[in-house]
């Protein structure tokens, strides 16, 4: 060794000191002083209950994958810059000795999942690192854990990876499910996931009427409610919407949704419904709320009733996303007002809920909540649940809402796939009274399907398409196609000339598209307007069912001059299935 080297060797610390200060600086100043925290191997390893074995290796390493020490981590940095601590005799000696002819010898350390933690050779290591290094020489002990720890480890990950060890440990799954994945990046995720286990047990054991092990009820849990929620989160794209997150994330956060949205709305809500909703309010690629202040803006100045409404199609869309659907509608709302006519909807409703195995959703909405209206809310609730469960609908949910009518459905709509209401005030022929329409309101802003009742129920066998050809009137098409095919409906398909050009191409249309159903369809060309030939054809009785499209036009001219959908909800007293 040159005496020169030891000289340089000096500078070489000063610098590594200066270098070590800049970063502690720096890290206060994010707010990460944790960025800088070399970690104990023994805390480590008692907190991952990791074993030690006996043989050692020698292998190249890489400088970036030592994350801690045995005893000298408070002595450096996570980049092993010295600290004051650090005798700079000591150091520099060990600096100039490798500048010289010696070079470092290997070091010693233990192996933890993909990281290390230096036994002896944390100056050398220091050195090595300064000198710009990227690997050394070590001596490898293996030590056994059953979390993987990555280079990236903080110090509050270990209470991550420590309450992981105790869920392995509790449910087996690293050995019952070696494949797979509940890595999680949240203090109190696993026992979270552990509570969940606890409780499918119960249930397992009240199914099964005996005492179902943990660790069998973990493994259940995971092929049963854990791996159906991420395949369908998975399809969803949320993993790539939520790039920060792990599977395992998701899963509890969409849990959480799902509880905080059940007490918000107050009814169950299915997980993909949940998962919907959260995407749509979290994603990473949802629009910036400063990029569309102009929209909200705007939005403030406009009467709801010329709002353009969601784009047609949209619930279908939703439905088609669904991993598994045997109904079109599984989760109707009635709305339950004041009226005497609310039974018939509720009704209604029922007669379809049992052919379509539905969960029936009552919203009684009413102005004003107070005490003295809480008797009646209470004996409408009383006499829903008689009404479902007399007639064989056994899931029913029942909420009690203020405020519009329209804005509550609309915004409970997120969660339902039909509208059931009675109709009690159509919309009137004049335009000032359109303009403050509820049921006008709500044809243009709900996203799903909305099913008018004006009177008394039908059996809904026997269903009339007023088709024009539209976007909208396409998707009353697919409600019929539906219907008919899966009910046994008769279909009748009206198609009035007035206003429309080439009406046949449009009858044939349909025709074209029908044909593919095992359904009983007629086809009609008219001259007349659609509420008029509607009205006659109800008065034969050859329907019971209206299907239409929702409002074709702008939303002001529609309220100005009127529309087709106002007229047959105004002249035609049965149930109308509007769609958009």
């Amino acid at each position: 060794m040159f005496k020169s080297d030891y000289i340089q060797a000096f500078e070489d610390y000063r610098k590594a000191r200066r270098n070590a200060a800049f970063q502690e600086v720096l890290a206060r100043i994010k707010g990460t002083p944790e960025d800088l925290v070399l970690l104990s191997y023994e805390d480590v390893r008692q907190q991952l209950g990791a074993i030690e074995k006996s043989s050692e290796q020698l292998a190249e390493i890489s400088l970036d994958k030592i994350v801690g020490s045995v005893g000298r981590y408070h002595d450096f940095t996570r980049r092993y810059l010295p600290k004051s601590s650090i005798d700079q005799g000591r150091w520099a000696r060990v600096m100039a000795h490798t500048k010289g002819l010696s070079g470092l010898p290997p070091i010693d350390v233990y192996r933890i999942g993909e990281v290390y933690f230096v036994k002896d050779g944390n100056h050398r290591v220091s050195v090595a690192r300064q000198m710009g290094n990227t690997t050394i020489q070590a001596y490898i002990t293996e030590v056994e854990s059953k979390v993987n720890i990555k280079p990236d480890i903080k110090p509050d990950d270990l209470i991550i990876k420590s309450e992981q060890v105790s869920f392995l440990e509790k449910t087996h799954l690293d050995q019952t499910r070696p494949d797979a994945d509940l890595t999680a990046t949240k203090a109190g995720a696993y026992p979270t996931l552990l509570e969940h286990i606890q409780v499918h047990r119960y249930y397992m054991g009240v199914k099964q009427e005996r005492e179902i092990p943990f660790e069998k009820a973990a493994a259940h849990w995971f092929d049963e409610i854990f791996l159906p929620v991420v395949s369908i989160m998975k399809k969803r794209g949320m993993l790539r919407d939520f790039p920060d997150r792990t599977a395992t994330d998701l899963y509890i956060w969409t849990a959480d949704h799902r509880a905080g949205l059940e007490q918000d709305i107050g009814w169950d809500i299915g997980t993909e419904a949940a998962i919907t909703d959260l995407s749509e309010k979290y994603s990473s690629r949802k629009s910036n709320p400063i990029l569309n202040l102009p929209e909200r803006l705007i939005k403030l100045l406009i009467p709801d009733v010329f709002e353009g409404g969601p784009p047609p199609g949209t619930w279908r869309k939703r439905l088609f996303n669904l991993t598994i659907r045997e109904h079109l509608f599984s989760d109707m709302m009635v709305a339950l007002d004041d009226s005497e006519n609310m039974w018939n909807a509720l009704d209604q409703a029922i007669i379809l809920a049992n052919f379509e195995k539905s969960r029936i959703h009552g919203v009684h909405i009413h102005s004003k909540i107070t005490k003295s209206s809480q008797e009646e809310h209470h004996q409408i609730k009383t006499d829903f649940l008689n009404r479902c469960h007399g007639a064989g609908i056994d899931k029913t949910d029942f909420i009690i809402s203020s405020g519009e009518i329209g804005k509550v459905l609309c915004d409970h709509s997120r969660f339902a796939d039909l509208i059931v209401l009675p109709l009690n005030h159509p919309p009137g022929e004049q335009a000032i009274n359109r303009l403050g329409s509820g049921i006008t309101f709500l044809i243009r802003s709900c996203p799903i399907p909305i099913l008018t009742v004006p009177s008394l129920p039908t059996q809904m066998d026997k269903i009339l398409l007023a088709y024009d050809g539209s976007i909208k009137a396409k998707e009353a098409m697919y409600i019929a196609a539906y219907l008919g095919s899966q009910h046994q409906s008769s279909l009748k398909i009206l198609v009035s000339s007035d206003g429309l050009n080439n009406p046949e191409n449009i009858l044939k249309e349909a025709e074209e598209y029908l044909s593919k159903f095992p359904i009983d369809t007629n086809y009609f060309l008219t001259e007349s307007g659609i509420a008029e030939e509607i009205k006659q054809l109800q008065q034969k009785g050859e329907i019971n069912l209206v299907l239409i499209g929702g409002y074709g036009n702008s939303p002001i001219i529609d309220v100005m001059l009127g529309s087709v959908v106002d007229k047959v909800l105004r002249e035609i007293q049965l149930p109308i299935l509007i769609c958009r």
